[in-house]
């Protein structure tokens, strides 16, 4: 009884239902794939517009399948269609292919084309799917498709034949007739009519009979300012070639009735947006390439000299001024050695080029100071995108810096001539600073941390020398009216000179409190503090101070150290890295209270108190912090009504270091106090970064210059297209560039796909000028053709192929069927029209046809009939014919009425 009661022990019949064959298991798996893809049922897409069909855009998913094992891919291709609701894909435009895989042989024999279409069949049967399924068979490079779609009632078969030649018989539309009749075997009688529409294509084979409008760039003559051509203070622009020809006119005609037929001209031109573009040539593959280089621009690139003992004569004991001992001077004469001992032709950058470039990056050499005005740059800067791509203003000397070692790099030497310009530029920063001579190009004030790095750097050495000037100016002047305010010579200090005081770098100015001649008892030091005071500004409007009535004035300060971005992020770095614990963070607030702006803080307590004797804390805060000193209204004594103030919490923490500050200050106006920015320190450290620059670390410097400018110059060029592509194009190229250049370090590789952009917006426009020039829009044609062959410019630049108005009676057929008479003359040798006409010779000009013989035919034959019984549904019946020298093809689409057959 436990053997019985066992499960196991049972016995059932087991029926096996699952696929047996190959055969049966493909079928299954296209059947999957169809229901995983939704294409199962019925469904109504969107009606077409025109052209939608070659103009859309498609999507494709592809998933493997396997017959035994041979491969297949079997492809979903479906039209993507704008709409507001959420639409199924099948209910698009779509068809399915099925294709051998990769590295598969082609499905060739006659047998596994049937096998393979009777399982398509099969498939579509089961599914209920109405999308046409077609499968590639014969040789790839044939392009042959054959295939099914099946509907309620309805079957159509997708046919095709190819062919090299065409036979005899079949080149001529009656032949092609007899084929289409015999293909649907319509049992009426007479036959309905057939719609015919034929299109014959005609390729121009000279397309180059309008010059193209740019000349190629002329890099001998430098500073031509011709199209195209070199020029520092721009990037050229433009492609090297025409990148239009105007290869196919396609005339269709469509046959109405008999005797009557239409004409339509439709103009396909070929685009070569791969030729070459100049900004691209500049940029990306001169310009960028620099980032590989390591080498720092120094003379040794472009010189086997050594001026390494240059620096030693600085030491060295001889009979020579001192003021001539300079490092400036020590390279100017070591390099003027060197350009004796070589030869012209060796020097990377040739004279005439150095000069014109230092010209163009300095005009303030040429002119007095006086004269500075005339030079300024009449160039509006673009301060949004500026800002944007963190480069620097189009006016700046960085910006023009940029654009000169561009080119410099592109046409007149490559890496060796950017390091002689470089060491020449470098050492015309280091001049200026010796000589207190402003760098021309350059905003006045802190850098801004806005711009690119070089361009702080430069603004850095640019504020030194105004605080420079403004230092020794002060000093001579205050010298001259101390000698006039003395009686004699006699009486004159033997101290140092004011001359003297301007060559020190140690302090702001020298402390006349330490010298022999001013010592004073501590009585008199308290007597003249109470009734001299020294670096007043002006007066703190009607405010007093609050232990005198004397008013409250406003000292003369010292400007807070300007300061980079990389000097900011090096102090954050430190900051960051002594952490969290409580041991880093006394460390951090003692690092804090060490800094330029708490011992600002400490300098202005030492000058308001120089400022306003006899002032105390409550003063210094309510000039310094007014928010830190609360007032309140109250009554005194006798009942009137006072305002009182008082300190603000914090300023009455204990061990607060404004408190410990003012109880240690010492009255020192600003002319006695040691300097908070050293001008001739910061000054050598920005002349020092710039002499150690490498090729690399140019590049990634002035890159956003150079994107920049490209942009500026496409922008320019835009202007005059007026193309809206173009516009939409520049406003994705620019956000992408910004959100690039935002990082410090860039990634390059991104960046060449930017210029590549910028490239392919460069030949649009330069497309855009090419059919300008063809078609005469600015050779002075009526107002009316002129707006009409702008449109039909604008359409060629946008579609493929653009129907002509008017076709040969419109203004843009009259510009094409001259440019094909042209063709058709010049290649039979025949005289023009006028020639001819001088010479009398009509007869051989007329023997010349206006178009030459079709490159191509293509016939459409269309008609609807029952089939396959005269009873049946009438259905449309279609029949495509490709009629070429190297190439007969036919595919048709036949359908059959399913319902009783």
């Amino acid at each position: 009884m436990a053997a019985d009661s066992d499960p196991e022990s049972e016995v059932f019949e087991i029926t096996d239902f699952t696929t047996a064959s190959e055969w049966e298991r493909f079928i299954s798996r296209v059947e999957e794939v169809l229901n995983d893809w939704k294409l199962i049922g019925s469904g109504v897409g969107k009606p077409l517009e025109k052209g939608e069909l070659t103009s859309g855009s498609w999507e494709e998913t592809t998933q493997e399948i396997s017959f035994s094992d041979f491969r297949f891919s079997i492809t979903h291709h479906c039209l993507k269609q704008e709409s507001a609701e959420n639409e199924s894909r099948d209910d698009g435009v779509c068809f399915v292919v099925i294709s051998p895989g990769a590295n598969c042989e082609a499905v060739v024999s006659e047998s596994k084309c049937n096998l393979l279409l009777s399982s398509v069949s099969i498939a579509l049967a089961n599914t209920g799917c109405q999308v046409p399924l077609l499968v590639q068979i014969q040789q790839n490079w044939r392009k042959v498709y054959a295939g099914e779609c099946q509907g309620p009632g309805v079957r159509s078969d997708f046919e095709m034949v190819h062919l090299r030649k065409a036979p005899g018989q079949y080149t001529h539309l009656s032949g092609l007739l007899d084929v289409f009749k015999n293909k649907i075997g319509c049992p009426l009688t007479p036959l309905p009519p057939i719609s015919i529409s034929i299109r014959f294509t005609f390729v121009l084979q000279d397309g180059q009979q309008c010059s193209w409008p740019q000349q190629p760039p002329d890099f001998d003559a430098l500073l031509a300012g011709e199209v195209g051509g070199v020029e520092f203070g721009k990037l050229p622009f433009g492609a090297c070639e025409d990148p239009i020809r105007i290869n196919k006119l396609s005339i269709d005609v469509w046959f109405v009735r008999i005797g009557q037929y239409l004409k339509i001209w439709n103009l396909r031109v070929q685009k070569n947006l791969n030729i070459e573009k100049i900004i691209f040539k500049v940029v990306q593959m001169k310009f960028l390439a620099m980032h590989i280089t390591n080498q720092t621009l120094s003379f040794d690139i472009f010189t086997n000299s050594d001026i390494s003992q240059a620096l030693s004569k600085l030491t060295e004991p001889a009979a020579v001024p001192i003021h001539k001992l300079s490092v400036s001077s020590m390279m100017h004469s070591a390099r003027k050695r060197i350009r004796r001992n070589r030869r012209a032709e060796e020097s990377p950058l040739h004279n005439h080029v150095l000069n014109s470039i230092l010209l163009y990056l300095f005009p303030d050499a040429a002119l007095d100071k006086a004269d500075w005005s005339e030079v300024r740059s009449t160039q509006e800067p673009d301060h949004h995108l500026y800002n944007q791509l963190k480069s620097a203003p189009s006016d700046s000397l960085t910006y023009r810096l940029a654009l000169c070692v561009c080119m410099v790099n592109f046409h007149h030497g490559g890496v060796r001539a950017v390091a002689h310009l470089w060491q020449e530029f470098v050492l015309e920063m280091r001049y200026r600073w010796e000589n207190n001579c402003l760098i021309y190009g350059l905003a006045s004030g802190a850098p801004d941390l806005r711009c690119c790095l070089l361009h702080q750097k430069l603004q850095m050495l640019n504020c030194c020398i105004e605080r420079k000037r403004a230092r020794d100016d002060g000093r001579k002047s205050g010298a001259s009216d101390a000698a006039r305010s003395l009686p004699g010579p006699a009486e004159v200090s033997p101290g140092k000179s004011w001359d003297s005081w301007s060559d020190s770098e140690e302090e702001f100015f020298e402390c006349l409190s330490d010298t022999e001649e001013m010592k004073e008892t501590e009585s008199e030091k308290k007597t003249a503090s109470k009734s001299k005071a020294e670096g007043r500004l002006q007066p703190h409007g009607k405010r007093t101070l609050l232990n005198s009535a004397e008013p409250l004035y406003i000292p003369v300060t010292q400007e807070p150290a300007p300061m980079t971005e990389d000097l900011l992020e090096e102090q954050s770095e430190v900051l960051a890295k002594l952490g969290t614990s409580a041991e880093g963070a006394h460390l951090r607030a003692r690092m804090q209270s060490a800094s330029d702006s708490n011992l600002k803080l400490s300098i202005d307590i030492f000058i308001i108190s120089a400022a306003n004797p006899g002032c105390c804390l409550e003063d210094f805060v309510r000039w310094y912090s007014p928010r830190d000193y609360v007032e309140e209204e109250g009554e005194d004594e006798a009942g009137q009504t006072v305002i009182r103030g008082d300190l603000s919490a914090r300023m009455k923490i204990p061990g607060n270091m404004w408190v410990e500050a003012w109880e240690t200050a010492k009255a020192t106006p600003a002319r006695r106090q040691k300097r908070l920015f050293d001008d001739t320190k910061e000054a050598e450290k920005v002349l020092h970064y710039l002499s150690q620059q490498k090729a690399s670390d140019l590049t990634r410097h002035l890159m956003p210059c150079v994107l920049h400018a490209a942009l500026l110059k496409i922008k320019e060029e835009e202007v005059t297209e007026d193309i809206a592509s173009v516009r939409k194009a520049l406003q994705q190229v620019t956000a992408h560039t910004s959100k690039l250049l935002r990082h410090p370090n860039p990634d390059f590789k991104k960046l060449e796909d930017v210029i590549v952009q910028m490239s392919a917006v460069e030949a649009v426009i330069a497309c855009a000028r090419s059919l300008k020039a063809k078609f005469g829009i600015t050779g002075g044609q009526r107002e009316d053709d002129t707006d009409e062959l702008e449109r039909f410019v604008s359409c060629l630049l946008e579609e493929p192929e653009v129907s002509v108005v008017g076709a040969g009676r419109g203004p843009a057929g009259n510009i094409i069927h001259k440019l094909f008479v042209s063709s058709q003359r010049a290649a039979l040798l025949a005289p023009l029209e006028d020639e001819a006409g001088r010479s009398g010779g009509t007869d051989d000009r007329k023997a010349v046809p206006d178009f030459p013989p079709p490159a191509g035919r293509e016939v459409l034959l269309r008609t609807c009939v029952p089939r396959p019984a005269p009873y049946s549904k009438a259905l449309p019946q279609r029949l495509f014919c490709v009629l070429t020298r190297d190439e007969f093809r036919l595919a048709g689409v036949f359908s059959s009425d399913t319902s009783f057959f």
